[in-house]
């Protein structure tokens, strides 16, 4: 059977996570841009707090696409024929936004150090290169991968990818992610996805997290 077979498609109930997450990524990649930008020169403490902040979303996103690579596509693959090219094409994409990270990185040491106007304005145009091909690559995904998911990876396979990505989240910052992930979702996606969520995540999150 290939893909291509949709006499008896199963929907996934767990997909809309996917661009749940997705938002978050494209969402900060924009910010992060746009805030380093701002910086006026000299303003090292500023560039020190957005390094850090391009530090933790790098490792976030990174954590994400080799979540992708080493549990989710690994389960699709055998399930596809032709439309196998879609899965590696993500593949190839996830190793050329690493390339745009490594020279995101360099670029942000360099102008952490002193905020030179001119390091600044360099960093601004990596930074948006990134998140133009970040939301390209997003995109293609979720029109054209994420229904094969919907096809053929099951329950237990969708959350064994996302409890890998929970244990990469450092345990100090799992309210802070939760919340990024809420934060630009509709009232029916926050329902959803904190009804999946177990009892004490849930209650933390009410005392304390938000």
């Amino acid at each position: 059977m290939t893909s291509n077979d949709t006499s008896k498609p199963t929907v996934h109930p767990y997909t809309r996570e996917m661009a749940m997450i997705h938002q978050v990524f494209r969402r900060e990649s924009r910010l992060l841009a746009e805030l380093v930008e701002e910086v006026r020169p000299g303003d090292t403490g500023r560039a020190r707090v957005l390094s850090e902040h391009w530090r933790l979303y790098s490792i976030g996103l990174h954590a994400h696409h080799t979540g992708e690579d080493e549990m989710l596509w690994p389960v699709l693959l055998p399930h596809l024929d032709l439309d196998a090219e879609q899965v590696l094409a993500m593949e190839a994409q996830h190793r050329a936004l690493d390339d745009g990270i490594r020279e995101v990185r360099r670029l942000m040491d360099r102008w952490q150090a002193r905020a030179l106007a001119e390091d600044r304005d360099e960093l601004t145009d990596a930074l948006r290169r990134h998140h133009r091909q970040l939301c390209a690559h997003l995109d293609e995904e979720e029109r054209e991968v994420m229904p094969l998911v919907a096809l053929h990876v099951n329950e237990k396979q969708w959350h064994a990818v996302g409890e890998r990505g929970l244990a990469e989240t450092p345990r100090n910052r799992l309210m802070i992610a939760l919340g990024a992930i809420l934060e630009d979702s509709s009232p029916e996606e926050r329902q959803e996805f904190m009804a999946r969520l177990p009892v004490p995540a849930r209650v933390l999150w009410r005392f304390l997290g938000q």
